[in-house]
């Protein structure tokens, strides 16, 4: 087990009574500084400031008693973003309405990427409401056809 994994077994526990899910652990370098960076959010996918605040005062403390030896870093609790990966794709269905990006392994309607609204995810198929120049169109395909996802913002 690597060290971010330790840190992960560590920290999950901590997070329940904040009522958030780990999203992401990593080291981030930002010039000389070593950044331990912990994205979480809310079941609803949203995070404010707020809890990170409190999150990040728990798990310093945390951190620094379970692990002395970590070189000098700085910790960074944070929401994964706006236009977060879709890791698993089993979060699809808690993301109805939203607007979302989809590269996808084969073709569908011609297209290989495709961003619009998450319509409905059903029985393994995934239906997007797209734009298509002036007009409004529809697009299912299979969810194990999906390479990558993620939110996206709407312009």
């Amino acid at each position: 087990m690597d060290q971010l994994d330790k840190i992960k077994e560590l920290i999950l526990p901590e997070l329940t009574p904040f009522n958030v899910k780990l999203y992401d652990v990593k080291w981030v370098n930002e010039k000389k500084n070593r950044i331990l960076q912990i994205s979480i959010m809310k079941q609803d996918g949203s995070m404010d400031i707020d809890t990170c605040a409190d999150v990040s005062e728990k798990l310093s403390l945390i951190l620094d008693e379970q692990y002395p030896e970590l070189d000098e870093y700085f910790l960074e609790v944070c929401s994964p973003g706006a236009e977060r990966e879709v890791k698993e794709l089993s979060e699809l269905g808690y993301l109805i309405g939203q607007h979302i990006y989809v590269r996808l392994k084969h073709p569908a309607k011609k297209m290989l990427e495709i961003v619009g609204d998450l319509l409905k995810v059903e029985n393994g198929e995934v239906t997007i409401n797209y734009r298509d120049k002036a007009l409004t169109r529809e697009v299912t395909f299979n969810q194990e056809d999906i390479e990558f996802c993620r939110l996206a913002v709407r312009i």
